[in-house]
């Protein structure tokens, strides 16, 4: 991107070559004359004469490095760059490099460029404008308004603004640059580390499909203004906004088909009437959650670090997402037991829960899980992760004769449709193995069951050599869960199912 320096500033309606038309203007594509022994300038017969518009489409199709390049040995292409249609920002496609540089010296280099080619451009065409400034935390609000001002007009479908975690003067997005008549056509809006206060000046962005507001202060009151002139919106998805305490989504929404919420810290309530709604992520400590009556609701992720979330999914989940079909949990730790599911899961078929930090509270009852299996008829697949290894005092390998013990008096619904389950992070806990055992004996179509005693397994799945790190009394709890199992589970695994067992390999002891 270093070209781009050497790019003379062109006058607006200056000249070209322009050769015969028939349907389009041509123009010649030759080498910039810039001295009297250039080859080309040598040999005319190289030059080559395009229709004006087959020149912009080439032009148009090249990556941003490449195109600025061609503006700078080409006068057809220095005219074309003008309308350039995809203007990409950061200190990557800039060409900037960070190696043993002050971040003051990154930070000139980086609006001497950006200013340089924004100054060469008339903002006619963009399609595309992203602007990611890390790791320059000092770019004056002055500059970055100055780009915009030419980057948002009439015509763009994608921006995206995103100013560094650490910035030093924090960035008010001008809200006037999105009226009905720059904004119509825009379909794509992204901001990072800015405020956002959109008021009447916001004009109604009728093509606006997807949104993404990241660490952005906002109000739920702001954000729902802004929402009902999109009314095109398919996707919104908001992380760390701690300005919103209350987030409606308003019924107009018609066409919202995937909310998601992340560590939005201050949040006490989700309330949406969007009645298409089929996709929901929500990750933060439980709250009020209501989804009005989204009957195209199928698939829900809920995660916290907090404890707790399987108890609060177990009684709400039923009566929110009615025809649930895939539901992902995790939790930091549960200090209660999974209470019986208040209503079924009728149409769920795949259920992954997550236990972050289970030993925190070491009296969990892994066999009270038996109530979301219960609860949900048509369940294909089950998968219970336990990120860090149980080290639990109930280990099953304390009682000397597995038929001394009194037997778990549990439900004994039959899981019929229940095919795979997966266990990773599998200990020796007495209510594992019973788990493990009631899934057994209660599934007449189980074909796989897989025990994870490593930490390591979900890397080696998407094919990488990386294990996550046990330490000894980690590695030493593997060693009696693969006894615990030989000995109380493997008996009870029928002919037709495949048992998969998975052990901590050399790489998880580095």
């Amino acid at each position: 991107m270093a070209a781009l320096e050497q790019m003379p500033a062109q006058r607006r309606g200056q000249t070209m070559d322009v050769g015969a038309v028939t349907s389009a203007p041509r123009i010649k594509v030759s080498t910039c004359k810039r001295g009297s022994g250039s080859q080309a300038a040598k040999r005319p017969g190289l030059e080559l004469t395009l229709p004006e518009d087959i020149l912009y489409l080439i032009h148009a199709l090249m990556p941003m490095k490449g195109a600025a390049r061609a503006a700078c040995v080409s006068w057809g292409f220095l005219h074309s760059w003008e309308s350039y249609p995809d203007l990409i920002f950061d200190i990557e496609t800039l060409g900037i490099s960070e190696d043993a540089r002050e971040i003051d010296e990154i930070t000139r280099d980086f609006i001497s460029r950006v200013d340089h080619i924004m100054q060469n451009h008339s903002g006619i065409g963009v399609k595309t404008f992203r602007l990611r400034t890390y790791p320059c935390d000092n770019v004056h609000p002055s500059y970055v308004d100055r780009w915009l001002q030419v980057a948002i007009t009439p015509g763009i479908r994608e921006f995206e603004l995103q100013m560094p975690w650490n910035n030093k003067i924090r960035y008010n997005f001008p809200c006037s640059l999105l009226s009905t008549e720059r904004g119509n056509l825009m379909q794509s809006f992204s901001l990072h580390e800015c405020a956002f206060h959109p008021a009447l000046e916001v004009g109604c962005l009728s093509s606006l499909t997807s949104m993404h507001l990241s660490t952005v202060h906002i109000t739920g009151e702001e954000l729902c203004s802004f929402l009902s002139k999109s009314l095109a919106l398919e996707l919104l998805d908001l992380y760390n906004c701690s300005d919103i305490v209350r987030l409606k989504i308003p019924s107009v929404l018609l066409q919202l088909n995937f909310l998601c919420v992340r560590e939005c810290v201050m949040l006490e309530l989700i309330e949406s009437n969007a009645p298409n709604l089929s996709q929901f992520d929500y990750s933060g400590r439980p709250i009020h959650i209501s989804l009005g009556d989204p009957l195209q609701l199928r698939h829900i992720t809920m995660s916290s670090m907090d404890s707790n979330m399987l108890y609060c999914a177990s009684t709400k989940l039923p009566s929110i997402a009615p025809n649930l079909q895939t539901l992902l949990l995790t939790s930091n730790y549960e200090v209660v037991n999974t209470p019986m599911v208040l209503g079924k899961f009728i149409h769920l078929k795949y259920l992954d829960v997550s236990l972050i930090q289970p030993s925190l509270y070491p009296d969990y009852d892994f066999c009270s899980l038996v109530s979301f299996l219960d609860g949900s008829p048509a369940l294909d697949t089950f998968i219970l992760r336990v990120d860090q290894p149980a080290i639990r005092h109930e280990s099953i390998l304390e009682y000397s004769d597995w038929s001394t013990l009194h037997p778990r008096h549990l439900p004994q619904h039959s899981l019929d449709n229940l095919k795979k389950v997966m266990i990773t992070g599998f200990c020796s806990a007495k209510s594992m193995i019973e788990l493990t055992n009631h899934i057994l004996g209660n599934a007449p179509s189980l074909e796989s069951l897989t025990l994870d005693t490593s930490r390591g397994h979900e890397r080696k799945i998407h094919k990488s050599t990386i294990c996550l790190h046990m330490f000894e009394k980690e590695l030493v709890e593997a060693r009696r869960a693969r006894i615990a199992i030989g000995r109380y589970v493997q008996m009870n695994v029928p002919s037709t199912v495949s048992l998969r067992l998975i052990e901590p390999c050399s790489k998880c002891l580095s």
